[in-house]
């Protein structure tokens, strides 16, 4: 990692990602969106696309672009793509956003605005996918790449559902009018959005990130490769069974799809229960023994994730998924996704701020360690009460209490905004002293932007 070259525009990346983070809880304490209305409605879809791509896809593309070199051990391929990327995404996010608030009554242009979405947003994501696709292409991909890789065609597969629902609703491609999106298509677009691109990616960087930073054992092990190979079909099944059932339209084919879709929930659960056992490993046969925030505060994410499992199972064996599904989501976005995010970012931010600050004098000149840019005793309080916010959050949803809801909201937006003091402090070198700060040679970073040349 050390020899690795940094992204110019992570930086740049994971800050957006951040400020949609802290909006998009903003609203919620608010009230806006759901649980105050209906899930469908367009307040709860401006709320869900600030979180599923402001948010998460920001975080996960920003990270990407400096580890995915990484896993592969070979430079960046196209980097000059990188930013026209986060340009694309970025406004094609505003015309979603725009466009779902047309959809609310907020304003009325006489333009759909969902259209420029439906192809910004692919176009932004394929250029990311031609970035990070064209360096693993020819490499010789491990199982942390593996994963990667399965989740950039699930990234493209959630963009171009996307994409039509976009368009459909802006009264293009009238062809598919008749095709009932909402239950054939829509089950999908989310199932492999956070379960394919977002879980899935996520697992297989933590393959890597975890044994780096715990200094474990980063041999692939047999279960590995069957929480691979079990997750891969699982998701396939998601993808593929339902759609081509409604689509031939046959009550035996329906039945299938049913069989199969039940087939792709044991095989999901089974893939999470080997990922479980991986990471016993990694954090039992770790040999730095003094288990730092990032890790520590890791292990809440992974916990949301086994109780997330542990939801759906009882949501369909009790028949009130539908009525309770918003419920997982929070806790699958807020308690296994931007848990382990949050978490990761707090190592990961000092690590390349380190990196781009000391790098150029190592072993020239007296320098802090990474650990010493951020205060961990401080850092321990943020991290469990937004734990503690995010699992108050779930109950009040699966007890129908919208107004406790947005208290537990205001404590996990109070943790987040500690958590992204504490990032900034650490950018600016803030918790340093000053005649350990700067040696001679060394250059003050800039906040979120690239340092000039």
């Amino acid at each position: 990692m050390l020899g690795t070259a940094l992204s110019r525009w992570t930086m740049s990346y994971f800050t957006v990602a951040l400020v949609f983070l802290v909006a998009a809880q903003m609203l919620m304490v608010a009230g806006y969106g759901f649980p105050a209305v209906a899930a469908e409605t367009p307040e709860t879809l401006v709320l869900v696309h600030m979180v599923t791509i402001g948010w998460l896809s920001m975080l996960m593309c920003g990270a990407l672009f400096q580890f995915v070199p990484v896993l592969i051990a070979q430079p960046l391929r196209g980097e000059r793509l990188v930013l026209p990327a986060l340009i694309c995404l970025l406004t094609g996010l505003a015309f979603l956003l725009a466009g779902f608030l047309q959809l609310a009554g907020v304003f009325d242009t006489g333009i759909p605005l969902l259209a420029p979405a439906g192809t910004l947003l692919p176009a932004g994501f394929l250029l990311v996918c031609g970035v990070l696709g064209g360096t693993l292409w020819r490499a010789n991909l491990q199982l942390p790449a593996r994963f990667v890789a399965v989740g950039l065609v699930c990234v493209l597969v959630t963009a171009i559902l996307g994409a039509l629902f976009s368009l459909l609703l802006s009264g293009y491609l009238p062809a598919l009018a008749v095709v009932d999106f909402r239950v054939q298509a829509l089950p999908v677009h989310i199932a492999i959005g956070l379960g394919g691109w977002l879980s899935f990616t996520a697992i297989g960087v933590s393959y890597r990130l975890l044994p780096m930073f715990m200094l474990s054992p980063d041999r692939e092990r047999a279960t590995s490769h069957v929480s691979w190979w079990t997750g891969v079909v699982a998701l396939l099944l998601t993808a593929l069974a339902s759609p081509i059932a409604a689509a031939l339209g046959k009550v035996g084919l329906a039945a299938a799809a049913g069989s199969a879709t039940g087939l792709a929930v044991v095989l999901g659960m089974a893939a999470l229960v080997l990922y479980g056992l991986d990471l016993s490993f990694f954090y039992r046969l770790r040999k730095r023994r003094a288990i730092e925030l990032n890790s520590g505060a890791a292990q809440a994410a992974f916990l949301a994730l086994a109780l997330s499992g542990v939801l759906l199972l009882a949501l369909l064996a009790t028949g009130t998924l539908e009525h309770h599904v918003g419920a997982l989501l929070y806790l699958v976005a807020f308690g296994w996704l931007t848990g382990l995010g949050l978490s990761q970012l707090y190592k990961i931010v000092p690590f390349l701020t380190w990196l781009e600050c000391y790098g150029p004098v190592m072993g020239k000149k007296p320098t802090p360690r990474v650990q010493d840019l951020v205060i961990e005793r401080r850092g321990w309080m943020w991290f469990a009460l937004y734990f503690l916010g995010v699992m108050a959050g779930t109950a009040t949803l699966l007890g129908d209490q919208p107004g406790l809801f947005r208290a537990a909201a205001a404590v996990t937006l109070l943790a987040t905004l500690a958590i992204v003091a504490e990032l900034v402090l650490a950018r600016l070198l803030a918790n340093l002293p000053d005649d350990k700060r700067l040696p001679e040679g060394a250059s003050r970073p800039r906040l979120f932007l690239p340092t000039l040349p």
